[in-house]
Order: structure tokens, then C-alpha cells, then sequence
């Protein structure tokens, strides 16, 4: 067994082959020189860098180990001082620029040690457990100035200028800091009750998320693993529950009104595992990588393989992609928390770390995944992933082995499909192709995607063998083929050949047409349009249309009609290339289709001009059409209309042709003696409007009992009602007509009320602008000193009050103004002078000069 094979057993053998999963990694364990340190002592922990491999073991060394397990020289091994512990060390961790490594261990020391500079070395003793600490992972920071150590607390240390450490407790902790996290301005805690985020930009936690405590154990029996797969988004697994939380900045009027802190911890999906985790990473945006250790045993109480799983996140659920089960040395003796999982996310590997093992899973390469695809028979994930990524391998070489698959298994669409897909443009790839399909028979398979443009036309002899199989096989399709196909590809006449070798009665209709697309082809169009008609195939109308072969129709309009009607008459009617006289003149000997086609003609041709014609076709075929007919046309004779409409009693049609020809009363007389349609007779007597109708159709009425109600309901606003109560014979029965006239008494007893209430209306409003008019009269009137006497023009008012007033005034309604010597007849005078100049001698000046004005 290779040892890919030993350290992977997938959960899939279990199950049928045909239900295999693509495997998600392959695998290779780190020896060389890490090999000898796992003979001689345990891993405590470990710390993944791009450029390196960091761990910490149960005797409290520190190691530096390249990518495949050699050593690497740095002053942790080679320098002056002994940077190892006494016990085990819990953690490690690396800054960015991987120049300084952090380590705690349980004998209460933390060592911060460059690795190739002592400059910002420190060693701190607390006394107790130290189970955590953290660099700043700012690369534009000086490496090892500032870290974050969790004991009972979380502090912050960092070394000022006079290179003296200052330290800020940010949080006491509920017992111990078990594990921190630390990404750009954000710290990630965990404490005996949960998992807290802390902001170091605001100085504030962001909140508690709470942990629920697994059945008959302590959360603090469990590493909590942490993991930021962005700048915002922190992966958290713990015990078995796995919590993916994003930080998002609060709504600004939140913050203000509440005095919250501008961030907040959202979870957008929580999910539990069937195994206890041992950490967890990112692979996609919503796919994440967890190593966990099965809460089972095996039968002698020892624990089972772990598990490393690709599982896909949704809101609070989760789907395991791909799960496989790791054969690490030891693993019978491990628990959760002595496992670790590293990553390097930029190149999607990852470290599995346990006490005696180093394992490094790295996603499948493309021919990797390529071959295994082809080995499980699974082709058109090969195909994709070739088509994305690339490799060794060709599309076309997958295809090929994929195309034979398809055939032995007799999927032969599937097949021709795939060559459809794949083949492109390539002639020589078809070819070979095709002549696989050849030797099942199933070369009617592939007919439909074989390449037919100019840019990829095959040798005619495949058209050619595509269309005999078919022709013997299957002539449906084979006539198909033929409309379909250009003619290019094959030769006309060796298929008309092969038609006539293979002729079947059975299969007259199909070939006979495929003959006639054979000849149309060859342009022996009176050939085609001879069988088209023969086999009364409606083909023959589209091929008249692309040939142009109105002309050669005039002699088989008949048979066109019988054909399609509907689609005969829009041959016919077509840009005006058949003139309806040579229609009309074939059409005489069928009445029938010669009425189809003046109807039809007559939506198109506005003209009229066979509308005398069609009024004995209506009469003869389609009655109901006769009448609007008449009414929307005026170019019929009207005395031939009437006269067939006599001659077929059609009453409706005299009385509309007797009304437009001005003979009412016989018109009339038609309706009641012929309809006797009383409301129709109304409807007459109102479009008309003539009195004599009136009485001759109230004479009628009085005389049957049963419409004289009719007529008095129908009449109103046009007759007197009484005309037709007065001819009403005394003693007359007649059935309601009491209800009859209260009805009228009742209709002539509101038109009273509307009038009276019309009269009050005016009344009121007379009153009222009366009352208006003499309040404005009533009013009294200013007179202004300006003003001047309107007959001597002096002042009517002086202001000086040693002048006497000169004498009284007369004021008229007008306005004008006199004194009461210059007003004739003073107050006796009716009318103001100026106003009414007649009234004045015609002699005195002011009469003058007012009538020349």
C-alpha cells in the first residue's frame, strides 16, 4: 500500500463504487528530520508560516523545519540562549513577517525570540499556566513590539520607545484565557464561559457569545480553534459546534442613540459536527476545511481514526462535501486537543498535526484529479476540469475515451451529443468519429449534430451513408434530412437514385416529397410543384413563395383552395402578383370557393368592386353577413339587393334597403305585418322620426292588445302618449294598462316637480340678486371736493369758510353731481342730464356738446 493510500481511507469505500467521491486531497507525511525529533519526543503544538514550520513539543523544545521536514537554522537552536521551556509548550504563534515567534507553556513563562535578531527578545515569567498569547499581525509594525498574553486575563504589552513594556489589561476572563486570535484591529478570546471579540482601535468587547457545554464533560476540557478567513470574517469551532461570525460596523444613529460600540460579532451561520473539532480552515467563500476526532470508540474503548472534512456552510446547516479518515501513528492514544490543523490558505494546504505524525493535505492537482475521474468513469467532470485548470491532458483524449464509453453502454444520443460538444470544427475528428457510429448502425444517431457549414463540411460520402441508412431504416427522418441538410453536401442525383432503388409504398407520401426537395434543388421547379400538388402537401405554397412561381399557379387555384384555403388566399392576395379577375374567372364553375375568396378579398380590397356579386353569395351561403354587409358598403346597386333579398324573404334586409330608398311606410308595414317586432318597429319610427310613421304604427299597435304597453313604454319623448290612449277603444281590454298609465301619470307628475323645482331655483335666485341691488343703492355716497357741478362746471364744495356755499346739491344714483339751481326742474328732474340727453332743450349748450360726444 503506497502511502498516500495508508493515510487516507475515505468514508466513501464503504459504499458502492458507482457512488464514489472525488477525493478533495492527497497526502504525503513530513520526515527527513522531523523524524528524529517524533523518535525522542511528543508535539505539544505547531505554527504553519508560508516560509516555514514551527513546533512545540512535551518537553518544552522549540523547533524551525522547512516545508518537508528539515531543519532550519536559527537562534533557536544555534543561539547563545536556551529559548525551550520545562514543560510541555501550549502555544505558539509567528508574526507576519516571520522574523519573532511567541511561545507560553505551562511553567508560566512566555518567550518572545527573534529568529534571527535578538533586538525585541523578551522573557516574561507569570507564575502560573500561561495557555495563549499573540503578535500583532501588522506587517508594517516592528516585529515583536506588541503582543497580547491571556492568562486570568487579557493583556496587552507593548514596548515604548525607552523600550520599557507598558501593559493594558483589556478583559479579566471567566477562569483562563483558553485561546486567542488575532487579525488587524480585532482580538478573538475564548474564556471558560465563551468567545468574546475585542476591538482595540474603540477599547471595548464587541460582546459575549455564550458556548453551550458539552453533555458530561467542561468547555474547558476543549481547545477552541480560531481561524480568520478575512479581514471581517472569523471561523470559530469548539467542541462540536462550528460558528461563522462576520464583524459589521452598527448603523451610525444606532450608535449614537445607544452608545453602543461602532462594530458588532454577527453569526451568520451556526452548525454542529458529528465529531469533536480539532480545527478548522477555509477553502472556498463558503466551504470550509475541519479536522475532528470521532466522539466514538472502537471496541476495546480507544479512539478511531480523525477525520479530515470538506464541509459546505448555509444559514445554521451545513452539508459534509467529502469526508475522509486519516491513519496517523498513534492515533489509537490521542483525543481532540492533540491534533492541530495548520494551513497556508493562499496555496490551500494543510498541516495535520498529531503527537507523532505531520501529515500535509493538499487539494488534488489536475492531472491528479483528471486521472482518477477517468479511472471511476466519471467524464464530464474530467472534461470540466480540464476545461477550468488546464494539465496534461487533453479535452479531446478524455472525450474520445468518453465517446467509446457512451457506445458500449449503447448511450448513443449521449454520444453524438459529446461530439457535437467537443469536436469543433475539426473534419478529420468527425470522421473517425462517425465511422465508430458506422460500425453499430447507429449512424442515424449523429445525423443531427454532424457539421454542415462551409467552415467544417465533411466528404459527401458521410452525408451520403447517413442518408442511405436512414432512406432504409427510417423515412421519416430521411425526409427530415433532406429539408434539413444543404444540398451541397451530398450528390442530388445519386440520392434520387438511391429513392427510386428503394421505393416503398408504405412509404410513398415521405420519399415523393423528398423527391420533390431533390428536384427543387436541382431547379426543375415545375417537376417539384407537380409532385408538391400530387401529394397535396402544403410545403407547395412556401415553395411558390421562394421560387416565384405565381405565374405557373393560374391553372390550379382550385386545387391550391382544396389544399389550404386559408393559406391559398394568401398566396393569392400577395403583393397584388395574381389579379383577382383571372381568380374570380377560375373560380365561376365553384360558387362556394368563389364566395371564400370575395369574402377574403373584400378585408384586403376596399374597392367594392364585386360587391354585387357578393350580395347574392352572402343570400346563398352565409346570411348572417348580408345585412352588416349592406350597411357598411355603398357600391351595390340597392334595387338588385332588394330584389334578391325579396326573392329569399330576407325582411330585415328590405326594410334597411326600403329606409335608405325613402320608403318608409312600406318598410314599416314589412315589421309589423312580416317581423312583427314591436320594439323593432319603435327603433324604426325613432331613426326616422316622422309622424306619419308614428300614426300609421299607433293604428297598428291599438288594434292588439298585447304591444299597445310596448308602444306607450317605447314612445315617450317622441309622441304624445295621449294620441295613443285616445284611439284606444272604449271597453278594450287590455292586460296592465292601468299600471301602463300610472306609469305615465307618474313620469308626468316628476317632469312637473323638475319643472317647479327649476322655478323656485329662479325664483330664489331673482330675490336674491333684487335684495343685492337695493342694499347697493341704499348706500350712502361721498361726495369729493374735486367734484364740479356737471352743467356750470364750478366746484360743488368750497373749503374756504368765509365764501358761502354756493347752494344746495342734487346728487343723482349715477354719481353726477349739480347744484340745485343748475338741475331743471330740481328735485322733481327724474334723470341726470348728462345721462340722458334727450331729455334736455335741444337748444342749450350742454345738450350741444353732450350729443356731439
Amino acid at each position: 500500500m503506497s502511502e498516500q493510500e495508508s493515510i487516507n481511507n475515505s468514508d466513501t469505500e464503504t459504499e458502492s463504487t458507482e457512488d464514489e467521491v472525488e477525493p478533495k486531497f492527497k497526502y504525503q507525511r513530513i520526515a527527513n528530520d522531523l523524524r528524529k525529533i517524533l523518535n525522542t519526543d511528543v508535539l505539544t503544538c505547531s505554527a504553519v508560516h508560508p516560509k516555514f514550520l514551527i513546533f512545540g513539543t512535551f518537553l518544552g523544545r522549540i523547533y524551525l523545519f522547512d516545508h518537508k521536514g528539515n531543519s532550519v537554522t536559527s537562534h533557536l537552536s544555534d543561539g547563545p540562549n536556551d529559548y525551550s521551556h520545562t514543560v510541555a509548550v501550549n502555544h505558539i504563534d509567528v508574526d507576519a513577517k516571520a522574523e519573532y515567534v511567541a511561545t507560553c507553556s505551562d511553567d508560566g513563562r512566555v518567550n518572545i525570540t527573534g529568529l534571527f535578531s535578538d533586538e525585541n527578545n523578551q522573557h516574561l515569567t507569570f507564575g502560573k499556566s500561561i495557555k495563549a498569547v499573540a503578535l500583532d499581525p501588522d506587517s508594517k509594525t516592528v516585529a515583536g513590539k506588541r503582543f497580547i498574553i491571556g492568562d486570568d486575563k487579557l493583556t496587552l504589552f507593548e514596548k515604548n520607545f525607552l523600550k520599557k513594556l507598558k501593559t493594558t489589561v483589556l478583559s479579566s476572563a471567566e477562569g483562563y484565557v483558553l485561546s486567542i486570535c488575532w487579525n488587524g484591529s480585532f482580538v478573538a478570546w475564548a474564556s471558560y464561559l465563551g468567545v468574546r471579540v475585542y476591538d482595540l482601535n474603540e477599547k471595548c468587547s464587541l460582546g459575549l457569545m455564550k458556548w453551550e457545554e458539552p453533555v458530561n464533560a467542561r468547555l474547558e476540557n476543549f481547545r477552541c480553534n480560531f481561524r480568520w478567513s478575512n479581514a471581517t470574517t472569523l471561523l470559530i469551532g469548539w467542541v462540536d459546534t462550528i460558528r461563522i461570525c462576520v464583524i459589521r460596523r452598527r448603523n451610525s444613529i444606532e450608535v449614537a442613540s445607544r452608545d453602543l460600540p461602532g462594530f458588532i460579532v454577527d453569526p451568520i451561520s451556526t452548525f454542529q459536527t458529528t465529531f469533536y473539532i480539532s480545527g478548522l480552515a477555509p477553502l472556498t467563500s463558503n466551504q470550509l476545511v475541519v479536522l475532528g476526532c470521532p466522539k466514538e470508540k472502537d471496541a476495546e474503548r480507544k479512539s478511531l481514526r480523525p477525520v479530515l472534512s470538506v464541509m459546505e456552510y448555509k444559514l445554521n446547516s451545513s452539508e459534509e462535501i467529502c469526508t475522509d479518515s486519516l491513519s496517523l501513528r498513534g492515533y489509537q492514544e490521542y483525543t481532540v486537543n492533540d491534533y492541530s490543523l495548520g494551513c497556508i490558505i493562499e496555496e490551500n494546504r494543510y498541516f495535520i498535526v498529531a503527537p507523532k505524525d505531520i501529515v500535509v493535505a493538499s487539494l488534488y492537482e489536475t492531472d491528479d484529479r483528471v486521472k482518477w475521474l477517468v479511472d471511476h468513469r466519471k467524464f464530464e467532470e474530467a472534461m470540466e476540469v480540464i476545461s477550468t485548470h488546464g494539465g496534461s491532458w487533453t479535452l479531446i483524449s478524455v472525450a474520445k475515451l468518453y465517446i467509446n464509453h457512451l457506445l458500449s453502454l449503447k448511450q448513443f444520443d449521449d454520444a453524438a451529443k459529446l461530439c457535437l460538444r467537443v469536436l469543433g470544427n475539426k473534419k478529420s475528428l468527425w470522421e473517425e468519429e462517425v465511422f465508430k457510429f458506422f460500425k453499430c448502425s447507429q449512424l442515424r444517431a449523429v445525423s443531427a449534430y454532424l457539421p454542415t457549414s462551409d467552415d467544417c463540411k465533411l466528404d459527401p460520402h458521410v452525408y451520403e451513408m447517413v442518408l442511405y441508412e436512414y432512406l432504409k431504416h427510417d423515412a421519416k427522418g430521411f425526409l427530415n434530412l433532406i429539408k434539413e441538410w444543404p444540398s451541397n453536401l451530398y450528390n442530388c442525383a445519386a440520392v434520387i437514385n438511391a429513392i427510386h432503388d428503394n421505393f416503398r409504398k408504405q412509404n410513398a407520401n415521405e420519399l415523393l416529397e423528398a423527391l420533390a426537395i431533390l428536384y427543387l434543388h436541382q431547379r426543375d421547379y415545375e417537376s417539384a410543384l407537380r409532385m408538391y400538388l400530387k401529394l397535396q402537401n402544403a410545403d407547395v405554397f412556401e415553395m411558390i413563395r421562394r421560387y416565384d412561381l405565381y405565374d405557373a399557379i393560374h391553372k390550379m387555384i382550385i386545387p391550391l383552395i382544396q389544399l389550404d384555403r386559408e393559406r391559398a388566399f394568401k398566396i393569392l392576395f400577395e403583393n397584388k402578383k395574381i389579379p383577382p379577375e383571372i381568380v374570380v374567372q377560375q373560380l365561376e364553375q365553384n360558387q362556394e370557393y368563389l364566395y371564400w375568396y370575395l369574402d377574403a378579398l373584400d378585408k384586403v380590397d376596399k374597392s367594392g368592386k364585386y360587391h354585387w356579386k357578393l350580395i347574392n353569395l352572402y343570400a346563398k351561403y352565409e346570411r348572417e353577413k348580408l345585412l352588416p354587409f349592406l350597411k357598411g358598403s355603398n357600391h351595390y346597386p340597392m334595387q338588385e339587393a332588394l330584389d334578391v333579398c325579396k326573392r329569399e324573404l330576407f325582411y330585415p334586409e328590405m326594410v334597411y334597403l326600403l329606409g335608405q330608398m325613402g320608403n318608409t311606410i312600406e318598410a314599416l308595414n314589412i315589421i309589423i305585418e312580416k317581423i312583427k317586432d314591436i320594439e323593432m318597429a319603435i327603433e324604426f319610427c325613432k331613426e326616422h322620426n316622422d309622424s306619419d310613421l308614428w300614426n300609421i304604427l299607433i293604428d297598428e299597435s291599438v288594434k292588439e292588445p298585447e304591444i299597445v304597453l310596448k308602444l306607450l313604454d317605447g314612445i315617450v319623448d317622441y309622441v304624445d302618449p295621449v294620441a295613443v290612449v285616445e284611439k284606444i277603444k272604449l271597453g278594450q281590454d287590455i292586460p296592465g294598462l292601468r299600471d301602463a298609465v300610472v306609469k305615465l301619470l307618474w313620469d308626468y307628475r316628476l317632469q312637473v316637480e323638475i319643472r317647479k323645482s327649476a322655478q323656485n331655483i329662479q325664483h330664489e335666485f331673482y330675490y336674491k340678486q333684487h335684495a343685492k341691488e337695493v342694499t347697493m343703492q341704499n348706500r350712502g355716497r361721498c361726495v369729493p371736493s374735486s367734484d364740479r357741478c356737471m352743467r356750470c362746471n364750478r366746484p360743488v364744495l368750497t373749503l374756504n369758510e368765509h365764501i358761502p356755499p354756493v347752494n344746495d346739491l342734487v346728487i343723482f344714483l349715477c354719481g353726477h353731481v349739480y347744484h340745485q339751481k343748475c338741475a331743471p326742474g330740481s328735485t322733481i328732474n327724474e334723470r341726470c342730464e348728462f345721462c340722458n340727453p334727450s331729455d334736455l332743450n335741444k337748444d342749450d349748450p350742454l345738450a350741444i356738446m353732450l350729443l356731439l360726444q
